[in-house]
């Protein structure tokens, strides 16, 4: 039975991750806030972990950090502390998760990270500027991180596009916006939580281990096609 840490693994993408992964591993979850399973092989830790200490972990298979965010403003209208906020959730409190499970991680056989980035990265959106910048740090990151850590450590990310969350709420809060996002896909869908963390399984799995420094676009079609 292998051990994961799931980083905000109480909800939305991370809380599918948790789902899955639980009938056949132990889950480490480390969120504020407490996720809705009480099953024997999960242990909450609630910790912010942009503030607070990570709690020491001795062994670990996998890392997923899930924390991120979705400030869409005009660039005119974002501030300097936009910027920062996001580049702390999602790139600061990544590179803080990482550090502090690598001596966990260098014990296992086969340690792999999971970390997210966005669409946005690939195709330019209005109102994007903050979040794709701070994503596209994240793929920086998890190339970097992927030769350093190699070979023992691998490092991967997933660049989803809208999915259905508690964080892309005000994105798909009536039918009119909900319609207009599947039309913007060529696949006419946008993305739900399972499709992700079936995603973020199989790059945890040993059916991944030669896999690492790739960035994986779930875009539905938005990024890659044009019809």
């Amino acid at each position: 039975m292998k051990t994961f840490v799931i980083v905000g693994g109480s909800k939305g993408i991370g809380r599918s991750i948790t789902k899955n992964l639980l009938p056949n591993n132990k889950v480490i979850n480390l969120s504020r806030s407490n996720p809705d399973s009480t099953d024997k092989n999960l242990t909450n830790y609630n910790c912010d972990v942009l503030t607070e200490e990570i709690p020491l972990i001795d062994n670990a298979d996998g890392l997923v950090y899930c924390p991120g965010s979705i400030n869409l403003k005009p660039f005119k209208r974002l501030t300097l502390e936009d910027f920062r906020n996001d580049f702390e959730i999602n790139v600061i409190g990544a590179i803080k998760a990482i550090q502090a499970l690598i001596p966990a991680l260098s014990k296992s056989e086969s340690g792999s990270i999971v970390l997210f980035s966005t669409v946005a990265t690939s195709l330019g959106m209005p109102f994007h500027a903050s979040i794709a910048t701070a994503k596209s740090a994240i793929e920086g990151l998890t190339k970097s991180v992927a030769a350093d850590l190699a070979p023992k450590i691998r490092v991967n990310a997933i660049a989803p596009t809208i999915t259905n969350t508690e964080l892309a709420s005000k994105l798909l809060r009536n039918e009119r916006m909900i319609e207009n996002t599947i039309q913007r896909h060529p696949l006419k869908k946008y993305l739900n939580p399972e499709e992700v963390s079936t995603m973020a399984e199989y790059l945890l799995s040993d059916n991944s281990k030669s896999v690492s420094g790739q960035i994986f676009k779930l875009d539905c079609g938005i990024v890659s096609l044009k019809l």
